[in-house]
Parts: C-alpha cells; sequence; structure tokens
C-alpha cells in the first residue's frame, strides 16, 4: 500500500498570496498533479493540517476543488489555522461534532487513525485526557493491523524556540499509548514547515513539509522566527506487507529521466 502525505498547504481565496509570497493553490494544484502521476499510483493521500490560512468558507471550497482533482482519496486533519466547524463541513469523514478524532481502514491494508489535538483558537497542540482515551479504545479495536496515526503538532521538540512553543503537548501520555500498540507503524505530523524524523513510542514519528513556505532552521535559542521560500515537497510511505518505508519527495517538474543510475 502506498499512502502520500502532504501538508498545511495554507489555502487562501484564489487568487490571494500566502503571506504575500507563494500562491498557495498553484502548490496544491501541482502537489495534486504530481501525485496523480506516480507509478505505482498511490492509494490513499493523507493532508495532515493546516489546510486554510484563516478557516474561511472560500479557503475550504478552494481545498476541496482542488483536492477532488485526486485519483485517490484524500484524509485530513485540521490545524492550528483551521476552524473546527467549517473544516467539518468541508471534509465528510470527520465526526459532526466535537474534536475531530476518526478512523479509516477502509483504503487498504493500513488503517489510519486520525487525531485532533487542536485547541480552539491556540497555535499549540494538546493531548488532552479525552483525546488519549479516544485513541486508546481505537487502536484497541485492531491491535494487529498496521496503522498509521495522524495528528498536525508533532509531541516532539525540533530545537527550534519559535516552532517549540508550539508543539503538541501531553507528549508523555500520548507516547505510552503508542508503545501500548506495536502495529503502529508511523507517526505522522505537519505542522513545522519541515520534514523531521525521531523514534517515538516505540515507533517512528515523521513530520512532513509545507506545500507553502518552509519555516527557517535555526535550532538555537536566541532564534528569531523567519521562513524561506525553499523547494516544498511531501512524504511517501510504502506498507510492503512487512514493514514501512518512507520517501521525501521533492513537488516540481525537474530535468530527466536519464539513461543511468
Amino acid at each position: 500500500m502506498w499512502i502520500a502525505q502532504i501538508s498545511d498547504p495554507h489555502l487562501r481565496p484564489e487568487g490571494l498570496f500566502y503571506n504575500g509570497v507563494l500562491d498557495p493553490a498553484a502548490a496544491l494544484t501541482m502537489a495534486v498533479a504530481q501525485i496523480n502521476r506516480l507509478v505505482p499510483r498511490p492509494d490513499l493521500v493523507l493532508l495532515t493540517g493546516d489546510v486554510a490560512e484563516t478557516g474561511s468558507a472560500e479557503e475550504y471550497a478552494l481545498a476541496r476543488r482542488l483536492l477532488g482533482r485526486l485519483a485517490m482519496p484524500c484524509l485530513a486533519i485540521p490545524g492550528n489555522h483551521d476552524l473546527r466547524e467549517p473544516f467539518r463541513d468541508a471534509f465528510a469523514e470527520t465526526p459532526r461534532q466535537g474534536p475531530l478524532h476518526y478512523a479509516a481502514g477502509q483504503h487498504g491494508a493500513v488503517r489510519v487513525v486520525a487525531l485532533d489535538v487542536t485547541v480552539p483558537g491556540k497555535h499549540h497542540g494538546e493531548a488532552d485526557a479525552g483525546a488519549l482515551a479516544w485513541l486508546r479504545a481505537t487502536l484497541a479495536e485492531e491491535p494487529a493491523r498496521p496503522t498509521i496515526v495522524m495528528l498536525h503538532q508533532p509531541p516532539i521538540d525540533s530545537g527550534i524556540p519559535y516552532l517549540d512553543a508550539y508543539n503538541c503537548r501531553g507528549a508523555g501520555p500520548l507516547e505510552a499509548v503508542i508503545r501500548d500498540f506495536p502495529a503502529v507503524e508511523r507517526v505522522l505530523c505537519g505542522h513545522v514547515h519541515r520534514g523531521m524524523t525521531q523514534r517515538f513510542g516505540g515507533t517512528l514519528l515523521c513530520t512532513a513539509p509545507s506545500l507553502a513556505t518552509a519555516i527557517a532552521l535555526r535550532p538555537y535559542p536566541e532564534a528569531e522566527p523567519a521562513s524561506w521560500l525553499e523547494p516544498p515537497g511531501f512524504l511517501l510511505h510504502h506498507w510492503n506487507g512487512q514493514a514501512m518505508l518512507t520517501h521525501a519527495v521533492p513537488l516540481g517538474v525537474f530535468p530527466g529521466p536519464y539513461g543511468f543510475a
């Protein structure tokens, strides 16, 4: 099973730029086209949050139109820039009330468990007691099935001070739940606009780069917040029946292919 992971498109109403420097609709359009061209074609796309920049109905309508061009299903979770109610209206798989937790096992061998750790009105995330209880009960329904847990804010430190102020709080109890279920093959996050990997709860946690700008890699205490217009990208996860392999894929059209390797 092949699973593409995109993150943080920060869509604006059509024609408006993200922070004045990038057309997020063009970036998402390119990502959709590139994923559709992949061979083998992915079975599923995951979108790990910050679909919209302000949470407006226009932004979600644009998201549904662009994501509707995918040749495969797309599962999304909210980020700190999303608003729960319009997000709920835009994505049919999300529950009709409460936090936007859900599980989806109908798309292939790997089950996807979406954990909504957003805190309305705040930029940090929190794995609170209710979210942890839901996650434990949901993982226990199919404890031996290969599973991805996706959430927006990562429950780890990057070493970049202006990122770590807004990570997912409650990391210790969350890690304990994940550790109790060895079939969790990946914990997938967005939010940091950078690709990172770290062991977490006995498995591997990965963050996907943003389809918008990249947050500057400044891992020192006095760092000032900054971003770069770096090449965007996405992650491609492959479950071969025994293990999961993750590839980092740059977004774009490049010279080649050449007849050597």
